[in-house]
């Protein structure tokens, strides 16, 4: 059953939303600050957060940055009253995963945490806690990359393109699913974006990045992860 964190201060939102996605079969929990937000997604596991932007003590972004920056790679989905593009890129940078702007529809914010979900969701025989490929593995729940023991420095974003090779391996991914997956819902850097982190995830991960061996270039189509 999935767990969703909902961070809102708005209680009108937090009882229709708590309800409506109890009511789909989600375990829902609740804080109506930023600090407290923080500090359950922080100690907890969680399959998403829906976080709002405008709320009491730290606000959304400085929450969503600091979750990125302790390693916490839970799909985060924003919610703000703002409208401005701004505030969206903004969002988007600081580590988060998609964004709703308020007033929305209900049944819009449902259909965007499903989709989210089900893009989180560990393909075939990936655990939820851990995957290991040649001398490399990666815990899902620490954020953490090892290669013979030995821990690696991963950024935020080398992070999320890894799980996703792995969450996806065997499939041919565009360069377009990645940006859109990875990097965010209406994020807007060129495809050369994915060429040069694919090149430093290589760097790191394979034996030989010169000829890799787990991330492989599908010429004309994009990416296919075999680890």
């Amino acid at each position: 059953m999935p767990r969703i964190l909902l961070v809102e201060d708005e209680p009108g939102i937090v009882l229709t939303l708590t309800d409506r996605l109890s009511r789909d079969g989600y375990t829902v929990l609740s804080a109506t600050d930023g600090d407290r937000g923080l500090e359950l997604a922080s100690k907890d596991r969680f399959d998403l957060i829906v976080l709002d932007v405008g709320l009491p003590g730290k606000n959304g972004f400085d929450v969503c940055r600091e979750l990125r920056e302790r390693g916490v790679m839970t799909p985060v989905i924003m919610l703000t009253a703002r409208g401005q593009v701004v505030d969206k890129v903004v969002g988007l940078k600081l580590g988060a995963d998609d964004y709703v702007t308020k007033p929305f529809e209900m049944a819009e914010l449902i259909a965007r945490i499903e989709a989210r979900l089900r893009r989180a969701k560990p393909a075939g025989g990936v655990t939820r806690d851990a995957y290991e490929f040649g001398d490399v593995r990666v815990d899902f729940r620490r954020a953490e990359v090892s290669r013979e023991g030995a821990p690696m420095e991963l950024s935020a974003r080398e992070f999320k393109l890894l799980c996703y090779f792995i969450e996806h391996r065997e499939a041919v991914l565009s360069r377009e699913e990645l940006l859109n997956d990875v990097w965010g819902y209406e994020s807007t850097p060129s495809t050369r974006t994915v060429d040069v982190h694919v090149a430093w995830l290589r760097q790191k991960i394979e034996p030989n990045p010169k000829h890799p061996r787990y991330i492989l270039t599908i010429h004309g189509l994009g990416y296919k992860f075999v680890g």
